[in-house]
């Protein structure tokens, strides 16, 4: 069955996916996709994609090349001690290893500090050490809920080394979805009924086609903030 894409801006049409085509083979190491002015979500329907317009949102380059090595190299050194695991206590991911990190040089913080003063309300209690997954370019997240017993209304995170595409699936109506194109270096954000509603996943490599272009994934770092439940 042909399902109607719907983006945030504007419809498909074939002179919009060549354009992304060609964004993407320049986009593989450099992160020049999150420069594009490119539709950044597309869904199962124009009123799906309206009703969660302000519960879901991509902000491309958000940190710079040089935010990102600073992040990168606060990272790497403890990461690089860890074997990428194939399951999870879960289920949920297949192909990572993580961490949490509660200190931070200066630099860092202060991309943080703008990663919270854009996604959470003033005032929002924060979830403890922020969460960093790194994923294999084998590896994938699965389809799945955050619990609602450690985690609130909002979750955001940082891209790091590759662009990848995030699906959300309303939980009870698998026909109703979202496909989140998360551009290297951006941040995105889910919101209430985006966040409790509906499963959110990290697609493989082989799966990770964005409005019929392929988006090649390669390893991903996500430096993961939530806010705790009211």
């Amino acid at each position: 069955m042909k399902l109607l894409l719907a983006v945030v801006k504007r419809i498909h049409t074939p002179a919009l996916n060549a354009r992304l085509a060609r964004y993407l083979s320049s986009s593989a190491s450099s992160g020049l996709l999150a420069s594009t002015d490119e539709p950044l979500v597309v869904g199962s329907s124009r009123e799906l994609v309206k009703t969660l317009g302000s519960q879901v949102e991509v902000r491309t380059c958000f940190i710079t090349e040089e935010e990102e090595d600073a992040l990168l190299g606060e990272l790497e050194p403890g990461l690089k001690k860890k074997r990428y695991e194939f399951d999870h206590w879960d289920d949920a991911i297949h192909g990572y290893r993580e961490t949490e990190r509660a200190m931070w040089g200066a630099v860092c913080e202060g991309v943080l500090n703008r990663v919270r003063s854009v996604a959470f309300a003033e005032g929002s209690p924060l979830l403890g050490p922020v969460h960093i997954l790194d994923l294999d370019k084998t590896g994938y997240i699965k389809p799945h809920i955050d619990s609602i017993k450690f985690c609130g209304s909002t979750i955001s995170g940082l891209s790091l080394l590759s662009d990848s595409i995030m699906r959300l699936v309303k939980e009870d109506d698998p026909r109703e979805w979202l496909d989140l194109l998360l551009p290297r270096r951006s941040l995105y954000i889910l919101r209430d009924q985006a966040r409790y509603n509906f499963t959110h996943e990290i697609l493989k490599d082989e799966d990770s086609v964005f409005n019929g272009q392929k988006v090649p994934r390669q390893r991903r770092i996500s430096v993961i903030c939530r806010n705790l439940p009211s």
